[in-house]
């Protein structure tokens, strides 16, 4: 049978309000009654009931969190950092993958709400008009990591995607590159919204342009990296810039298929730099994001709107930097 809070009591001789004082930690407990209580949880192997105590303090010590695709590299790197903060701070979390997916992604965010956590946290991905409006009506604190880039209503974290564009395509230029393509995805819309907008600005400093046939949106997927390939006519671009590490490396291996020289005749660059840039060869050029802080700092965030600290910045912008290894001259 279950062991509950009245047996440990009865097992102690003290009240029931005396046990939960020594499981929630309250210091107003003599030490030798505390070692006493302490003692019966041991020998009965209590378990303290989390929804009960939740209901009793308004608060689960839970966060639900909400990942586009856990087995995508990028995510599972933001969510390391992110779970090492929860447990830093003693929060338990609730993983649940959305697929991307808007109605799967509003479910998900219910559910959350009737679990009665404390707050929860978006890894990575697009969140959809009516996602926002349930953000900003819950009731609870919610914190974008890795996605949407700035929004004044709801608290982020990310880079800066138009500034690492502009970098990169400065760059690009400076190394001869003349003619540009572009591939994204589903899952970043944000991101590559300002990725194109930094990328276009350089080009026009230039008096270049990016054809709009060579733009290609996919989900951000190694195969998918194969079909931009197969879709854009690449044998017309000098440099290619892709928002997702494993569509990069799908386009070099594509190339190279195709007897096409990287970085000789197409320069290739991603934007997530997670550990798979260093196991192709050559080795993929890429925009360091900072993942495992970008989700660190936004579990932080999310416990000082839980713990109701003061927030400075509801909008951080983590430092990048660009990593130009073989895939560019």
């Amino acid at each position: 049978m279950t062991v509950t809070i009245y047996d440990v009591a009865r097992e102690a001789h003290v009240s029931m309000a005396t046990v939960s004082r020594v499981v929630n930690g309250n210091q107003n407990v003599k030490p030798e009654t505390r070692d006493k209580v302490n003692e019966v949880i041991k020998k009965l192997n209590y378990r303290p009931n989390a929804v009960a105590r939740g209901l009793a303090s308004k608060r689960t010590t839970t966060v639900g969190v909400i990942i586009p695709d856990i087995s995508n590299v990028y995510y599972s790197q933001l969510a390391r950092g992110l779970e090492d903060i929860a447990t830093m701070y003693q929060y338990h979390s609730i993983i649940s993958n959305s697929d991307n997916d808007p109605v799967k992604e509003k479910e998900i965010f219910n559910n959350l709400l009737s679990k009665q956590v404390d707050g929860i946290i978006f890894l990575g991905g697009t969140i959809s008009e009516e996602m926002k409006d349930l953000i900003n009506k819950a009731s609870i604190p919610v914190v974008v990591s890795g996605t949407n880039g700035k929004d004044d209503n709801i608290a982020s974290v990310n880079i800066d995607f138009q500034s690492a564009a502009e970098e990169i395509t400065q760059h690009l230029i400076e190394s001869c590159a003349q003619s540009f393509a572009f591939v994204g995805g589903d899952y970043s819309k944000k991101a590559q919204e300002d990725v194109l907008t930094g990328l276009k600005h350089v080009l026009s400093q230039h008096d270049l342009q990016l054809d709009d046939k060579m733009i290609y949106n996919g989900d951000e997927t190694y195969k998918d990296g194969l079909r931009a390939y197969q879709q854009l006519d690449l044998t017309q671009v000098d440099a290619l810039l892709s928002i997702s590490d494993e569509q990069a490396i799908g386009i070099v291996h594509s190339a190279q298929d195709n007897g096409v020289k990287v970085p000789e005749e197409l320069q290739v660059i991603s934007f997530n730099n997670t550990r798979l840039v260093e196991m192709v060869r050559p080795q993929l050029s890429s925009v360091i994001q900072p993942l495992y802080d970008i989700g660190a700092v936004g579990m932080r965030l999310l416990t000082k709107y839980m713990k109701e600290e003061e927030i400075e910045d509801p909008n951080v912008i983590l430092p990048h930097r660009i990593e130009y290894r073989g895939t560019t001259k």
